[in-house]
């Protein structure tokens, strides 16, 4: 089913509004990026009024706006990611969704990698068993280095090296096909490679991050892959939209239905 992310999507209208914006669109599923300033009863409630399902959404990251980009690698966030990640279950529950997002973040200044790496890993461990406690998964996603800087996890086989690191059967890939390009991946090839451990897919095009069908990215060749591993998961739309929401969902419906025939 196609998801779409109401954190980057729909911001014509407040957050809490885009749920109904996204049924009235057509579409069965949301996604969103932990919802701060936002109160977990009021989101419950707009998902329930709209009748869409909650795909997956992001554990606490920081100030987004302000390019923090996760806690998960932070030894000094740590106490605020402990803290929330039972809110984020607790939601999770009331909004029956099985999947949350746990972002690593950048790297840190004067704090040696393999150090960072080794936090983020316990962190991971300990986020993975509150989750499979829930039933929920967890996620590890890379982001690309050009676009959102030093992140510690950056290219889908170092995503792969963390969730062998910490072992734990409910983490899995996250892979989003334009961090993958722009990371320098062929996300085709890479969705082939890592089948085995992906548990959510997300569409944007690049450069830019917009609307599938804008850039350089071969959708054709990345819902071919999908088709023969056959992957039956959630596919997100989380691109920024062009030139508004509305004309850009009808460009990627027509794109999209060029390529998955």
């Amino acid at each position: 089913m196609l998801s779409v992310s109401l954190s980057l999507l729909f911001g014509e209208v407040a957050f809490l509004d885009r749920f109904e914006r996204a049924a009235a669109a057509g579409f069965g599923a949301v996604e969103f990026f932990w919802p701060a300033g936002e109160r977990p009863a009021d989101v419950v409630a707009a998902a329930r009024d709209a009748g869409v399902a909650v795909a997956l959404f992001n554990l606490d990251a920081g100030d987004m706006d302000a390019g923090e980009r996760g806690l998960a690698g932070d030894p000094g966030r740590e106490a605020r990611l402990r803290a929330n990640v039972p809110e984020a279950l607790q939601l999770a529950e009331r909004l029956g969704c099985r999947r949350v997002n746990a972002l690593a973040g950048h790297e840190l200044p004067g704090l040696d990698r393999e150090a960072q790496l080794r936090h983020a890993e316990t962190m991971l461990r300990w986020i993975a068993g509150a989750c499979a406690a829930a039933g929920v998964e967890a996620h590890v996603e890379p982001l690309n280095r050009r676009d959102t800087g030093p992140v510690l996890i950056g290219t889908a086989a170092e995503a792969e090296a963390m969730i062998e690191r910490v072992g734990a059967d409910n983490l899995r890939l996250q892979y989003d096909v334009f961090h993958g390009f722009r990371a320098g991946e062929d996300p085709a090839a890479e969705l082939e490679r890592r089948a085995a451990l992906l548990g959510h897919v997300q569409l944007a095009d690049a450069p830019g991050r917009h609307e599938p069908g804008s850039g350089a990215i071969d959708f054709a060749a990345v819902f071919a892959a999908l088709d023969r591993i056959g992957y039956a998961g959630d596919v997100g739309l989380e691109y920024v939209p062009a030139a508004g929401t509305e004309a850009g969902l009808a460009r990627v419906r027509a794109q999209l239905a060029r390529v998955t025939r």
